[in-house]
């Protein structure tokens, strides 16, 4: 069904007015940025700067929980099972036209094995999960006219905020959501993992997508990315999450810059602690 356009704008308006919206209009021609850094252990905020509490799309950084989700439910077995192949069905990228077991999948963010991971939990299974995780605003119902079950945390219903991804991946971290040891285990060791200055490891995963306009629709001009995960040098462990939001269109994903700041400027972030 074609949701008429003027109905879309009336609805964006609606759900702004809520607090719900995607975009917040104060915001509309600003670059956004936000950083948070917590200690993993103690949950002690050590770094926050930026407009960090408004809540966005998680796009492929929600691969971290779906990742834990899939491990608990028995669908993801291991590092490298189960491999599943492309099927021209699923209408992905040729970057994507492979087979993928789940360490491809975190590394190369591959979108149909998540939507084949969420299609085998079945709605009922998947919204109990998130919610029971307590991810963002936890709404994997989708926009209206979409399948939330394959599309709410892209650009959709499923919105999160840098303060709660940062408390999302402690939570993951101190071994404190609702989940198996294997859970915890599996996507740990599945997470990308990229070297950072004096002796920092740093593990995490991006996302990016845009924001949506007025009307709803998406707005290349207003890219997003996230980068969000944990760090640790010798006893000491951090959380993060880094969000940008440009003012103009990119050839390049925008995590990918939100990635190489992050992993640049957390060691003197924390040099300062």
């Amino acid at each position: 069904m074609t949701i008429p356009r003027e109905l879309k704008m009336g609805l964006s308006v609606l759900l702004t007015a809520l607090g719900l919206g995607l975009q917040q209009p104060a915001y509309a021609a600003s670059r956004i940025e936000c950083t948070v850094i917590l200690d993993a252990v103690t949950g002690e905020t050590l770094h926050r700067e930026g407009i960090c509490d408004e809540r966005f799309t998680p796009m492929s950084s929600f691969k971290l929980p779906l990742a834990l989700i899939g491990y608990d439910a028995g669908i993801l077995q291991d590092e490298h099972n189960p491999t599943w192949d492309y099927r021209p069905e699923f209408k992905g990228s040729k970057r994507e036209q492979k087979t993928v077991d789940p360490t491809i999948w975190e590394k190369d963010s591959i979108l149909w094995y998540s939507r084949e991971i969420t299609r085998r939990l079945g709605e009922e299974r998947f919204a109990d999960y998130v919610a029971k995780l307590g991810y963002g605003n936890a709404d994997v119902s989708g926009r209206p006219g979409e399948n939330g079950l394959t599309q709410s945390w892209l650009m959709s219903s499923l919105v999160i905020s840098p303060d709660e991804q940062a408390n999302f991946v402690r939570r993951f971290f101190i071994h404190a959501l609702p989940l198996s040891d294997k859970a915890y285990d599996m996507t740990r060791a599945i997470i990308p993992v990229y070297a950072a200055k004096d002796g920092w490891t740093v593990r995490g995963k991006t996302g990016s997508g845009w924001l949506r306009d007025a009307a709803g629709e998406i707005d290349r001009n207003r890219p997003l990315g996230w980068f969000v995960g944990w760090a640790e040098k010798d006893e000491y462990q951090v959380v993060f999450a880094r969000l940008e939001i440009g003012t103009e269109k990119s050839d390049e994903p925008a995590s990918f810059a939100a990635r190489a700041r992050l992993i640049e400027a957390l060691p003197e972030i924390l040099k300062q602690q």
